[in-house]
């Protein structure tokens, strides 16, 4: 299969420091949509025959060069063949329209990060794995579940998409208030096809509201401040989505008990979405699983707030499982 024809960026446009440790370039993938992904590799500057490697990304509606490249590179100092990759539709990767998003397609992507490392000369394929931020935490999960060479999976202040977009925040909404959901986008989907434009839907709004809940403050402070992108659609007044009815179809980890190989799942103590990952962790089974509750840390910490990011746990983890 021949990949699609992508533009990258040669600059170094991150949102964190390039690390004089690691190795850093560009490499594109596809997946079995068609699709081809865009991601950053990072290479640890030692020589050694063959590497772990590890896919990363998230958080939802985020790129690259943000959180994602940040666990990344940090994970590549620390020995690990890392790549950091836009999801489809997103960012620096392929597909048509753009701003679309998809339990499936999602999962997927995670899936073919997973095809393109195993065939890395510098790769030992038995030892791969991952780590989901926010909503792809929940991807990762899904595709933990489903693709067994993922030998180990990390997931950061995880987020179920589809949970949230079907019950809400703290499962607040009821069958009544899903029907008017579905009625408002599919009412929606009939103004953009007239149009022919596909309306963002959602979106962060510059400035927090003084009577904001804390949660929307906090992701404000990261996305419209000290983690600003111009290909992040959550840093302009969007989400990554163009209607998330698939989410309200297609409920995420419904299989996630039968996962057999290693699960961290890590999450701040006073983050709002704390309550995914300590339902999602009582259907995990076997000694392998673990949860890690970060006192006082709020959902960004786990962003990139190397104070608070438990990259020495992280790293003992996959140096624990992918051996």
């Amino acid at each position: 299969m021949q990949d699609e024809k992508l533009v990258l960026t040669d600059e170094w446009d991150k949102t964190f420091p390039q690390s004089g440790k690691v190795e850093h370039k560009k490499v594109t993938f596809h997946n079995r949509y068609g699709i081809t992904l865009a991601a950053d590799m990072y290479i640890p500057k030692k020589n050694q025959k063959k590497f772990a490697a590890l896919a990363v990304a998230g958080p939802f509606g985020a790129v690259k060069e943000q959180a994602s490249g940040l666990y990344a590179q940090t994970m590549a100092e620390r020995g690990y063949l890392t790549i950091a990759f836009d999801p489809s539709y997103t960012g620096e990767s392929g597909g048509q329209p753009r701003y679309v998003a998809s339990p499936d397609i999602n999962t997927e992507d995670f899936c073919a990060a997973v095809d393109f490392l195993s065939v890395q000369d510098n790769i030992d394929k038995e030892k791969i794995g991952i780590i989901g931020i926010c909503g792809w935490g929940g991807m990762a999960l899904n595709a933990a579940a489903e693709d067994t060479r993922i030998k180990a999976t990390v997931t950061s202040t995880m987020y179920d998409m589809s949970r949230v977009t079907a019950n809400g925040y703290f499962d607040s909404m009821n069958e009544e208030d899903r029907f008017k959901l579905r009625q408002q986008l599919n009412k929606q989907r009939t103004v953009d096809y007239k149009s022919g434009e596909y309306k963002l839907a959602g979106g962060l709004p510059d400035k927090a509201p003084d009577d904001a809940a804390f949660f929307v403050k906090d992701y404000v402070a990261y996305y419209k401040g000290r983690a600003y992108h111009k290909r992040s659609l959550n840093s302009n007044g969007g989400w990554n989505m163009t209607s998330s009815l698939s989410f309200l179809n297609m409920p995420i980890n419904c299989y996630s008990q039968e996962i057999k190989n290693a699960v961290l799942m890590i999450h701040g103590e006073k983050a709002h979405s704390c309550y995914f990952s300590r339902d999602a962790f009582k259907k995990l089974k076997g000694d392998n699983k673990e949860l890690m509750i970060i006192p006082g840390a709020v959902h960004t910490d786990l962003y990139d707030n190397m104070d608070v990011i438990p990259f020495e746990k992280i790293d003992a983890f996959f140096k624990k499982y992918l051996k």
